[in-house]
């Protein structure tokens, strides 16, 4: 049975990632890549879908708050190696957990260190591919263990001696005071011989030395820095290093309410990401991480207008089929699993608003585009001036039928503005003069039809009286003012309907029993059941008040926020307030964006390059 989803820290290669749980279990691990079948899938069944477990003996049988073993964890300094320590009757022992960046074959390194005593220890090993449906043939080759199936490998390296029984592999072991026992498991296309050897505490020495050398841009010192910290090396673990791509989280198909079916797939890249992260790392001094991203991000819109996407693959993969695996029973029977995302085929009308902020960012920001983004500018322009008049799926992807959502609109909006801006601010060519009329026409229209002139707010599309948090969002783009009473009623009318007392904000009322959400009028998206308060909106709210002039509020909601972190730093898509526990997939770098953002205005330190994108 996997652990609560906050139970969960992520070790990771630059290439893809594992979850590891308090029990000591690797629960979930998908090799070469993100986006590969799973060869450790028991976060979405049980053991029988794989994993791979070292613990103490005596916490096999019971539970990790069992008064004879006790666990404690924590990334080593500001890297992303962990240790988890356990304390038994008779002694003390840390595991530590890494993936060494490659030299060449995927690899997790486990090293057992003994501190005091003697501690018992088990190892658990249950290899499975295609997303836990596949058991490999394993044998031993020279000294090797060694499971096959099909076109993958998996050889691990280690001095214990496992027996094989019931399709795992099995082990107890003893570890002592000063003493280290390693573990190297390693992927390898089966077509191909032995992958070469990897020492362990070489690997080590080197992890830690990368995570200290890639900080060393990073200066800011201020109030929230460890949780800034953690969620920089998180967005850098979350980033495939050969293409710049970052994905919104390493997992697919964690619930949004345990039991349902909002369970999706997450290990992918999404435009409406873009802006909010470029502004993240260039203002953290990670410019080669932003110059990366905006890499991938050229490279995967280049083509026709007509035809960008919400979302790309790592390597700016266009199709990205939707199905299910069906042997799995999903994180506490929430099924189905989902693999791939068919939200990839929606109609948003917001991309091309994120595709322009993008790139007005990267101009305010010293940064040179490729010539060919900035030739898509006049093409993409005229291709939102025949559709912004069309209904769209919105931001969050609502599988009913298309509506006229407010924030796709106001992202039309900064679309033709920021067009404007570069003509203006930076001498690009252009029609400027049309650009600005389209420009204001989307904004009367939306003041006109997305504003509900009774309650004092915008609402979440045409003619609804239904709210979105995405309209926290109004007073960052420039659509108005902060002190625009309508901005102050919209943040107030969200806060009073979407959020709970406090402060977590749903993302809109699914007006389905078991929803989290406070109030509002119901607004249908086509699937059934409720979800937990979104975390990157709440984390809105709180940016939403500091910019409305209510700063302490913000702070106290920021900072109640950060309590809701696991014990490692980290956050998932969503958190239940009645059940107390993250839920959505984990780690979330939309969570951890908007967090880094809002740290920043709160402790009123800006770096030369946060200075530089204020608008």
């Amino acid at each position: 049975m996997p652990g609560r989803i906050e139970d969960y820290a992520l070790v990771g290669d630059l290439l893809t990632a594992a979850l590891v749980g308090r029990d000591g279990s690797l629960d979930w691990l998908c090799l070469p890549r993100f986006d590969s079948p799973a060869c450790f899938a028991a976060l979405l069944g049980d053991e029988n879908n794989g994993r791979w477990r070292i613990a103490p003996a005596d916490a096999f049988t019971g539970t990790d708050t069992d008064e004879s073993v006790t666990v404690r964890r924590r990334y080593r300094g500001d890297s992303l190696v962990l240790e988890t320590e356990w304390e038994t009757a008779t002694g003390r022992a840390t595991v530590v957990d890494f993936m060494p960046r490659r030299d060449g074959a995927p690899s997790v390194v486990r090293i057992v260190e003994g501190h005091s005593g003697t501690v018992d220890l088990r190892m658990d090993l249950r290899l499975r591919f295609e997303y836990g449906s596949v058991v490999p043939w394993m044998h031993r080759v020279d000294g090797q263990l060694t499971g096959i199936a099909g076109p993958e490998s998996v050889w691990l390296t280690t001095p214990v001696a496992l027996t094989g029984h019931d399709e795992a592999h099995t082990a107890d072991f003893t570890v002592t005071a000063g003493e280290r026992i390693p573990s190297v498991l390693t992927w390898q296309p089966s077509h191909l011989p032995a992958p070469d050897p990897v020492d362990p505490f070489d690997a080590l020495r080197r992890t830690e030395e990368y995570w200290k050398q890639w900080l060393r841009p990073f200066s800011y010192d201020g109030s929230y820095r460890d949780a800034v910290v953690r969620s920089l090396i998180t967005l850098k673990a979350l980033t495939y290093e050969p293409t710049g791509g970052i994905v919104a989280a390493p997992t697919t198909s964690l619930p949004e309410q345990p039991g349902g079916v909002r369970n999706w797939d997450y290990r992918y890249c999404w435009l409406r990401d873009a802006g909010m992260t470029l502004e993240a790392l260039l203002r953290s001094g990670f410019t080669a991480e932003a110059q990366a991203w905006r890499g991938w991000l050229e490279r995967a819109v280049a083509g026709r207008p007509k035809d960008i996407q919400i979302m790309y693959g790592i390597g700016g993969e266009r199709r990205l089929t939707e199905w299910t695996a069906d042997w799995l029973a999903g994180y506490e029977n929430s099924r189905p699993v989902r693999i791939g995302n068919g939200a990839a085929a929606q109609q948003q009308l917001d991309v091309p608003g994120e595709l322009m902020e993008t790139l007005s960012l990267t101009l305010r920001s010293g940064l040179r585009p490729e010539r060919h983004l900035l030739s898509l500018q006049q093409a993409l322009l005229d291709h939102l001036e025949e559709v912004w008049t069309r209904p769209d799926q919105g931001l969050w992807e609502t599988r009913g039928e298309p509506r006229h959502h407010v924030h796709s609109k106001v992202m039309c909006w900064v679309a033709f503005d920021r067009a404007v801006r570069m003509v203006e601010e930076h001498g690009r060519p252009g029609p400027v003069e049309h650009w600005r009329e389209v420009r204001d026409r989307i904004h009367r229209e939306v003041c006109e039809r997305g504003f509900d002139p009774a309650r004092g707010t915008f609402t979440q599309s045409y003619g609804s009286r239904a709210l979105d948090a995405a309209l926290l969002l109004i007073p960052g783009t420039g659509f108005l003012p902060p002190d625009d009473p309508r901005v102050i009623g919209t943040v107030a009318a969200v806060e009073r309907e979407l959020a709970t007392d406090d402060g977590l904000v749903s993302r809109y009322s699914t007006g389905a029993a078991g929803a989290t959400s406070t109030g509002g009028a119901a607004a249908p998206d086509g699937l059934t059941g409720g979800e937990g308060a979104f975390l990157a909106c709440s984390f809105w709210l709180a940016d939403a008040l500091r910019l409305t002039g209510r700063e302490d509020d913000a702070r106290h909601l920021f900072e109640r926020l950060l309590l809701l972190r696991n014990d490692v730093g980290l956050l998932a898509e969503e958190y239940d307030p009645l059940a107390r526990r993250q839920l959505g997939n984990f780690p979330q770098a939309f969570t951890h964006v908007p967090l880094i953002r809002v740290a920043y205005e709160l402790d009123g330190h800006a770096t030369h390059h946060g200075r530089k994108l204020v608008p």
